[in-house]
Protein backbone atom coordinates (compact mmCIF):
# COMPACT_ATOMS: atom_id res chain seq x y z
CA UNK A 1 0.00 0.00 0.00
CA UNK A 2 1.18 3.42 -0.92
CA UNK A 3 1.98 5.47 2.20
CA UNK A 4 1.48 9.06 3.25
CA UNK A 5 4.59 11.05 2.49
CA UNK A 6 5.24 12.30 6.02
CA UNK A 7 3.10 13.19 9.00
CA UNK A 8 3.26 16.89 8.18
CA UNK A 9 3.38 17.33 4.40
CA UNK A 10 0.94 16.38 1.68
CA UNK A 11 2.82 15.68 -1.54
CA UNK A 12 6.14 15.42 -3.30
CA UNK A 13 8.40 14.47 -0.41
CA UNK A 14 10.26 11.37 0.74
CA UNK A 15 8.72 9.17 3.41
CA UNK A 16 11.17 8.53 6.25
CA UNK A 17 9.14 8.27 9.47
CA UNK A 18 11.55 6.96 12.14
CA UNK A 19 9.32 4.01 13.03
CA UNK A 20 6.48 3.44 10.59
CA UNK A 21 8.44 3.78 7.35
CA UNK A 22 10.84 1.04 8.44
CA UNK A 23 8.03 -1.08 9.89
CA UNK A 24 5.96 -0.80 6.72
CA UNK A 25 8.95 -1.80 4.59
CA UNK A 26 9.45 -4.88 6.80
CA UNK A 27 5.73 -5.80 6.60
CA UNK A 28 5.80 -5.61 2.80
CA UNK A 29 8.79 -7.91 2.60
CA UNK A 30 7.30 -10.35 5.12
CA UNK A 31 3.96 -10.55 3.29
CA UNK A 32 5.41 -10.87 -0.20
CA UNK A 33 4.86 -14.62 -0.51
CA UNK A 34 1.35 -14.42 0.94
CA UNK A 35 0.40 -11.57 -1.41
CA UNK A 36 1.72 -13.54 -4.38
CA UNK A 37 -0.44 -16.54 -3.52
CA UNK A 38 -3.54 -14.37 -3.17
CA UNK A 39 -3.06 -12.02 -6.13
CA UNK A 40 -1.15 -14.01 -8.73
CA UNK A 41 -4.16 -14.97 -10.87
CA UNK A 42 -5.53 -11.42 -10.99
CA UNK A 43 -2.16 -9.76 -11.53
CA UNK A 44 -0.98 -12.18 -14.20
CA UNK A 45 -4.11 -11.42 -16.19
CA UNK A 46 -4.09 -7.67 -15.53
CA UNK A 47 -0.36 -7.01 -16.00
CA UNK A 48 0.27 -9.53 -18.78
CA UNK A 49 1.24 -8.05 -22.13
CA UNK A 50 2.15 -4.57 -20.88
CA UNK A 51 4.50 -2.31 -22.88
CA UNK A 52 8.21 -2.79 -22.24
CA UNK A 53 8.50 0.56 -20.45
CA UNK A 54 6.08 1.26 -17.62
CA UNK A 55 5.66 3.48 -14.59
CA UNK A 56 4.65 1.91 -11.29
CA UNK A 57 3.30 4.26 -8.63
CA UNK A 58 3.87 3.13 -5.06
CA UNK A 59 6.05 0.25 -6.19
CA UNK A 60 6.66 -0.86 -2.59
CA UNK A 61 9.14 -3.73 -2.41
CA UNK A 62 8.61 -4.77 -6.03
CA UNK A 63 5.86 -7.33 -5.44
CA UNK A 64 4.38 -6.76 -8.91
CA UNK A 65 7.68 -7.16 -10.77
CA UNK A 66 7.29 -10.95 -11.06
CA UNK A 67 4.27 -10.45 -13.32
CA UNK A 68 6.14 -8.31 -15.87
CA UNK A 69 7.96 -9.65 -18.93
CA UNK A 70 11.74 -10.01 -18.56
CA UNK A 71 13.48 -7.02 -20.10
CA UNK A 72 10.77 -4.56 -19.07
CA UNK A 73 12.04 -1.17 -17.91
CA UNK A 74 10.21 0.09 -14.81
CA UNK A 75 10.20 3.66 -13.56
CA UNK A 76 9.37 2.89 -9.92
CA UNK A 77 7.92 5.79 -7.93
CA UNK A 78 8.21 4.97 -4.22
CA UNK A 79 8.37 7.57 -1.43
CA UNK A 80 9.45 5.09 1.27
CA UNK A 81 13.24 5.10 0.91
CA UNK A 82 13.48 1.97 3.08
CA UNK A 83 11.93 -0.01 0.22
CA UNK A 84 14.36 1.11 -2.47
CA UNK A 85 16.94 -1.63 -1.88
CA UNK A 86 14.19 -4.27 -2.08
CA UNK A 87 12.96 -2.73 -5.34
CA UNK A 88 16.38 -3.01 -6.94
CA UNK A 89 16.83 -6.58 -5.71
CA UNK A 90 13.39 -7.59 -7.03
CA UNK A 91 14.17 -6.07 -10.42
CA UNK A 92 17.40 -8.07 -10.64
CA UNK A 93 15.61 -11.32 -9.72
CA UNK A 94 12.93 -10.70 -12.36
CA UNK A 95 15.39 -9.63 -15.07
CA UNK A 96 14.01 -6.10 -15.27
CA UNK A 97 15.75 -2.75 -15.40
CA UNK A 98 14.54 -0.22 -12.87
CA UNK A 99 14.80 3.52 -12.29
CA UNK A 100 13.84 4.06 -8.64
CA UNK A 101 12.59 7.53 -7.82
CA UNK A 102 11.64 8.84 -4.38
CA UNK A 103 8.51 10.64 -5.49
CA UNK A 104 4.80 10.80 -4.83
CA UNK A 105 1.70 10.00 -6.81
CA UNK A 106 0.36 13.48 -6.11
CA UNK A 107 3.35 15.00 -7.90
CA UNK A 108 4.84 12.56 -10.38
CA UNK A 109 8.43 13.39 -11.42
CA UNK A 110 7.60 12.90 -15.11
CA UNK A 111 6.84 15.22 -18.07
CA UNK A 112 3.37 15.64 -19.55
CA UNK A 113 2.29 12.93 -22.02
CA UNK A 114 5.56 11.02 -21.63
CA UNK A 115 4.51 7.39 -20.99
CA UNK A 116 2.14 4.79 -22.41
CA UNK A 117 1.55 2.65 -19.31
CA UNK A 118 1.12 3.24 -15.58
CA UNK A 119 0.34 0.54 -13.02
CA UNK A 120 -0.36 0.47 -9.30
CA UNK A 121 -1.31 -2.09 -6.71
CA UNK A 122 -3.02 -1.15 -3.44
CA UNK A 123 -2.05 2.49 -3.83
CA UNK A 124 -5.21 4.59 -4.29
CA UNK A 125 -6.45 3.25 -0.95
CA UNK A 126 -3.62 5.03 0.85
CA UNK A 127 -2.63 8.24 -0.89
CA UNK A 128 -3.80 11.39 0.85
CA UNK A 129 -5.38 12.85 -2.32
CA UNK A 130 -6.46 10.08 -4.73
CA UNK A 131 -8.19 12.50 -7.13
CA UNK A 132 -4.94 14.41 -7.52
CA UNK A 133 -3.02 11.16 -8.10
CA UNK A 134 -5.43 10.18 -10.87
CA UNK A 135 -5.09 13.64 -12.41
CA UNK A 136 -1.31 13.19 -12.38
CA UNK A 137 -1.64 9.80 -14.07
CA UNK A 138 -3.75 11.36 -16.82
CA UNK A 139 -1.20 14.16 -17.17
CA UNK A 140 1.78 11.86 -17.77
CA UNK A 141 -0.04 9.38 -20.03
CA UNK A 142 0.07 9.85 -23.77
CA UNK A 143 -3.25 9.80 -25.68
CA UNK A 144 -4.64 6.26 -25.57
CA UNK A 145 -2.18 5.39 -22.79
CA UNK A 146 -3.51 3.12 -20.07
CA UNK A 147 -3.56 2.86 -16.29
CA UNK A 148 -3.93 -0.60 -14.76
CA UNK A 149 -4.59 -1.07 -11.04
CA UNK A 150 -5.64 -3.50 -8.33
CA UNK A 151 -7.27 -1.96 -5.25
CA UNK A 152 -9.23 -2.90 -2.17
CA UNK A 153 -12.41 -0.87 -1.87
CA UNK A 154 -15.39 -0.10 0.33
CA UNK A 155 -17.54 -3.16 0.95
CA UNK A 156 -21.29 -2.95 0.19
CA UNK A 157 -23.07 -0.61 2.60
CA UNK A 158 -24.56 -2.46 5.57
CA UNK A 159 -22.50 -5.60 5.06
CA UNK A 160 -20.49 -7.26 7.82
CA UNK A 161 -17.24 -6.34 6.11
CA UNK A 162 -18.33 -2.69 5.73
CA UNK A 163 -19.02 -2.48 9.45
CA UNK A 164 -15.64 -4.05 10.20
CA UNK A 165 -13.91 -1.57 7.88
CA UNK A 166 -15.33 1.28 9.94
CA UNK A 167 -14.35 -0.32 13.26
CA UNK A 168 -10.70 -0.85 12.29
CA UNK A 169 -10.31 2.42 10.38
CA UNK A 170 -8.10 4.32 12.83
CA UNK A 171 -5.65 1.55 13.84
CA UNK A 172 -5.47 0.33 10.24
CA UNK A 173 -4.64 3.84 9.03
CA UNK A 174 -1.85 4.14 11.58
CA UNK A 175 -0.35 0.72 10.92
CA UNK A 176 -0.39 1.08 7.13
CA UNK A 177 0.46 4.80 6.98
CA UNK A 178 -2.89 6.17 5.88
CA UNK A 179 -4.57 3.17 4.23
CA UNK A 180 -8.34 3.70 4.03
CA UNK A 181 -10.20 0.38 4.05
CA UNK A 182 -13.49 1.82 2.78
CA UNK A 183 -12.55 4.27 0.04
CA UNK A 184 -14.74 4.37 -3.10
CA UNK A 185 -11.90 3.84 -5.55
CA UNK A 186 -14.24 2.74 -8.35
CA UNK A 187 -16.15 6.02 -8.07
CA UNK A 188 -12.92 8.00 -8.10
CA UNK A 189 -11.77 6.25 -11.26
CA UNK A 190 -15.05 6.93 -13.03
CA UNK A 191 -14.92 10.61 -12.06
CA UNK A 192 -11.28 11.17 -13.04
CA UNK A 193 -11.90 12.12 -16.67
CA UNK A 194 -10.52 9.06 -18.44
CA UNK A 195 -11.92 8.28 -21.88
CA UNK A 196 -12.92 4.79 -20.74
CA UNK A 197 -12.79 2.83 -17.49
CA UNK A 198 -13.32 -0.92 -17.10
CA UNK A 199 -13.77 -2.18 -13.53
CA UNK A 200 -13.96 -5.82 -12.46
CA UNK A 201 -14.98 -6.44 -8.81
CA UNK A 202 -13.68 -9.54 -7.05
CA UNK A 203 -13.45 -10.97 -3.55
CA UNK A 204 -9.99 -11.66 -2.15
CA UNK A 205 -10.01 -14.90 -0.17
CA UNK A 206 -8.04 -13.73 2.82
CA UNK A 207 -8.20 -13.70 6.60
CA UNK A 208 -7.66 -9.92 6.40
CA UNK A 209 -11.39 -9.27 6.23
CA UNK A 210 -11.26 -5.45 5.87
CA UNK A 211 -9.63 -5.80 2.43
CA UNK A 212 -11.72 -8.63 0.96
CA UNK A 213 -13.67 -6.31 -1.38
CA UNK A 214 -11.40 -5.57 -4.34
CA UNK A 215 -11.37 -4.36 -7.93
CA UNK A 216 -9.13 -4.76 -10.95
CA UNK A 217 -9.37 -1.81 -13.32
CA UNK A 218 -8.10 -0.45 -16.62
CA UNK A 219 -8.49 3.23 -17.52
CA UNK A 220 -7.74 4.71 -20.96
CA UNK A 221 -6.40 8.26 -21.34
Amino acid sequence: MYPYLTDTTSAGEVLDHPVRARMNAWIFRALDGYAHRKYQRVKRELFGGLPRTIVEIGAGSGASFRYLAPGTHVIAIEPNVHMHASLRAAAARCQLTVDVRAGAGERLPLPDRSVDAVISSLVLCTVSDPARVLAEIRRVLRPDGRFWCVEHVAAPVGSRVARLQQVVERPWRWLFEGCDTHRDVAGLLRAAGFAAVEITPFTLRTALLPIRSQIAAVAVR
